[in-house]
């Protein structure tokens, strides 16, 4: 989601500043689409380094029947993959 919303930001701001030739006396629209277009960059790369830091995990799940009881027991086990290289 965030490397979306950062493509989002950037494409805004690229609108704002290369492709509208509108004056407001109030707002530098130029400066806003600017500020848009890093501020995007800064999404991406941020959703980046969290991506590639997120840990992911195996879980294994069996199940068997205790000849005593009758019953079934299932057992969860998470472990950590490895590293990816």
């Amino acid at each position: 989601m965030s490397i979306g919303l950062g493509i989002l930001l950037v494409a805004i701001g690229a609108v704002l500043t290369f492709a509208l030739n509108v004056t407001v006396d109030w707002i530098d629209l130029d400066l806003v689409g600017y500020i848009l277009m890093i501020a995007g960059a800064v999404v991406i790369i941020l959703g980046l380094i969290f991506m590639m830091r997120r840990r992911r995990s195996i879980s294994t799940t069996s199940t068997t029947t205790d000849p005593v009881a009758g019953q079934r027991v299932t057992r969860t086990e998470d472990q950590a993959a490895p590293p990816e290289v």
